[in-house]
């Protein structure tokens, strides 16, 4: 995702744990000097990556891998059942300052709540009935921003940030008249937040990726 090479071609982390790595597509996002390690289940070695091991992250991060300036996990957190653990656990990997960095299907945008509604079931989240199997590869976990900040504060995170993707926000003419309400209320919100956290907090919920996006990139910063 370009977004996510944006933001690590600003920080240049010396050191990057990329899980789950899936096919290595990171590796081509980054224009700087850099080591990149990778976990993933079901993926080999990618070429360009340092070390590599295969690894079930509803265990969190290996205990014996070492220390990141910048840890990303992409398309990972929806796939894994304890993601407090795994957010935990990344948050142990990362030097002081370091930056985490997480994108994720967004179900909080209307259409997907329109399709709740009607057979209870996120797009990209069915039932899985029949086909659930410890290990495949399934969409377990919906995430919305303010979920995903929650997470993020309870593992003991900081600076947390929202990413705009660009995307059609809303994608369809409808979805304007159902997100609008939410969006007002976020900005009601805001301007009764109480200190500049809880503002900055309204300020991402009520976006136009929150609200109407199809997909999250957040980032936040372990600090001592």
């Amino acid at each position: 995702m370009s977004v996510v090479g944006r933001i690590l071609n600003e920080v240049k982390p010396n050191i990057i744990l990329d899980t789950p790595c899936g096919n290595g597509w990171l590796k081509s996002k980054l224009n700087f000097e850099h080591t990149l390690d990778g976990l993933d289940l079901f993926e080999d070695k990618p070429n360009g990556y340092e070390n590599f091991s295969n690894a079930d992250l509803d265990y969190g991060i290996p205990n014996n891998l070492g220390k990141y300036d910048a840890i990303v996990t992409c398309e990972g957190i929806e796939h894994v059942g304890n993601p407090l653990l795994l957010l935990t656990s990344a948050k142990e990997h990362l030097r002081p300052e370091g930056i985490l960095i997480v994108t994720t299907p967004n179900t909080w945008y209307p259409g997907s709540k329109l399709k709740y509604i009607l057979n209870g079931f996120f797009p990209s989240f069915p039932c899985l009935a029949g086909k659930i199997k410890r290990g495949n590869h399934m969409h377990i976990m919906p995430w919305t921003f303010p979920q995903l900040y929650l997470y993020l504060k309870l593992a003991g995170y900081s600076d947390i940030k929202l990413y705009d993707i660009p995307e059609k926000k809303p994608k369809h003419f409808f979805e304007y008249f159902i997100g609008l309400p939410q969006k007002l209320y976020c900005q009601r919100k805001k301007k009764k937040s109480i200190d500049e956290e809880e503002k900055q907090f309204w300020e991402y919920a009520g976006s136009l990726q929150s609200v109407f996006g199809r997909r999250l990139v957040v980032s936040a910063r372990y600090s001592k």
